[in-house]
């Protein structure tokens, strides 16, 4: 559309219009009438400046309601390769205790998987966590329970030592590391059930 007169804007537009300083001046020019020699009883022409055509009352934003958003990132050890979970808990330790993890290293070892091939997650450092936020980050295809702590609060209904497979997901729920390290037929059972995932 092409306008002669940007005055005119104000009944063509009903938004607000913003001009860049260059154009301010050339505005005012045009926005001025022309000084004419006219006589006394001539009526008196309202002279619009560029604030005065477009004021409005700005509207304020209405408050929206604050919701928390869900943790975006869980910090793990490994790199998940495998999509295979590795589920702790330890209140002192960072995602598992070293003896710990020369075990579960062996273990995987035996099973053809390295360190990064899997994702250890100490579900101590997020005890407010539950399996339904886990999945669609790590996306794991087999998870591993180690011991009742480590157990997230939405699948608490899993028998230990009898693996469950759902929605393409196989789950272990078994001993922890500590129940394990002196109790053979507790290593052993682990070592059976684990071969299976």
């Amino acid at each position: 559309m092409k306008v002669e007169n940007p005055a005119a804007f104000r009944f063509l537009l009903e938004d607000e219009l913003y001009l860049l300083n260059a154009d301010k001046m050339l505005y005012d020019k045009i926005a001025e009438p022309e000084l004419t020699t006219a006589e006394p009883s001539s009526p008196i022409i309202e002279q619009i400046t560029p604030g005065s055509a477009t004021t409005r009352p700005a509207l304020a934003a209405e408050p929206q309601p604050v919701i928390p958003t869900p943790v975006a990132g869980f910090k793990y050890k490994g790199q998940n390769l495998k999509n295979f979970l590795v589920l702790t808990s330890y209140s002192t330790d960072e995602f598992i205790k070293a003896e710990h993890l020369t075990a579960l290293e062996n273990i995987l070892k035996r099973k053809e998987l390295g360190p990064d091939d899997v994702a250890i997650f100490n579900l101590a450092n997020y005890s407010e966590t539950k399996f339904s936020q886990l999945k669609p980050f790590f996306k794991p295809t087999k998870v591993l329970v180690l011991g009742g702590d480590a157990l997230p609060q939405d699948i608490k209904v899993l028998k230990p030592n009898k693996p469950v497979t759902s929605n393409g997901i196989t789950v272990l729920y078994s001993y922890s590391f500590d129940e394990m390290m002196n109790n053979v037929e507790y290593k052993k059972t682990f070592w059976e059930l684990v071969k299976t995932l």
